[in-house]
């Protein structure tokens, strides 16, 4: 792929009303002025980082987010004495889309998350291969920058698990989960595999919820609660409560009564991993 076309390493678009535009514009702003200091035109800073002058200007301007690794090799090439740098951290979490970010921070802050999955792989364990099977079959269609933001928000999701004091988690999946070969035969065997290894860690505990079970508690569809150190909670359940997020007692109550008998009556962690187990073997 030449560079300026398609999905490009510098960064993603921004999105219309992102709350992190004037974060952007700032970072802009610095590169041009960067630029200019060095004596550079877009065209020497497009050749030397190997990117379309096109793309250059698109993040002077503030309306594409670079990549961390854009603003590393930059400021080497504009010596800006590690000022591009600085802000990498900051572009990190600019990048993924809005209600990614927020939940992240969410997820970031919990001390214990309660996960029922009725229709895909839940998003903290999904592999970016299953994770792109998704994001590819979303109708309209995303387009390929899209995709690739999209995958980069949710594996990022994921470092909750190499946290110095990471939270408690509870997945239950549902059977069909397990079986439905999205993104083909190879993608979901990598799958499993991926939900074997995290449901090694102590922090975590991976149920199935089989498909002939006659009674189910999670006839609502998922179901997301995240409680937090100081005893207040979130959870969410799209057909319940209108689908909106909610925090009131009464409502929680309501949620962690059909997550708990969700669990009740899915199969034992062990009896879960056997499953899993079982099926890797029959792909």
């Amino acid at each position: 792929m030449s560079s300026g076309e398609g999905v490009d390493e510098a960064g993603w678009d921004l999105e219309p009303g992102d709350e992190s535009a004037p974060l952007v514009e700032a970072v802009g702003r610095l590169l041009r002025l960067c630029r200019e200091a060095a004596g550079l035109r877009v065209a020497d800073v497009g050749e030397a980082l190997g990117y379309g002058e096109d793309m250059i200007r698109k993040i002077e301007r503030g309306a594409r987010i670079p990549r961390p690794e854009f603003l590393d090799r930059a400021d080497e090439v504009l010596n800006a004495s590690g000022h591009l740098k600085a802000f990498k951290g900051d572009v990190e979490r600019a990048r993924y889309p809005k209600k990614v970010r927020e939940l992240k921070e969410l997820e970031d802050r919990a001390v214990e998350l309660l996960q029922y999955s009725n229709h895909n792989i839940q998003g903290l364990l999904q592999t970016p291969e299953y994770a792109r099977a998704l994001f590819e079959m979303v109708l309209p269609a995303y387009s390929p920058d899209e995709v690739e933001r999209g995958i980069a928000a949710r594996m990022a999701r994921k470092a909750i698990f190499e946290s110095d004091s990471p939270p408690t988690v509870s997945f239950v999946q549902e059977q069909v989960t397990l079986e439905r070969p999205l993104g083909g035969k190879m993608v979901l065997r990598r799958q499993l595999e991926y939900l074997l290894e995290v449901a090694q860690m102590r922090h975590v505990t991976l149920q199935v919820m089989p498909t002939q079970c006659e009674e189910h508690g999670g006839v609502h569809g998922l179901i997301q609660v995240l409680k937090f150190a100081d005893g207040t909670a979130v959870g969410r359940c799209p057909g319940a409560f209108n689908g909106r997020p909610v925090s009131d007692p009464r409502a929680l109550r309501i949620l962690e009564l059909r997550y708990g008998m969700i669990r009740a009556q899915a199969l034992t962690p062990r009896e879960s991993l056997a499953f899993i187990e079982r099926t890797r073997g029959e792909l």
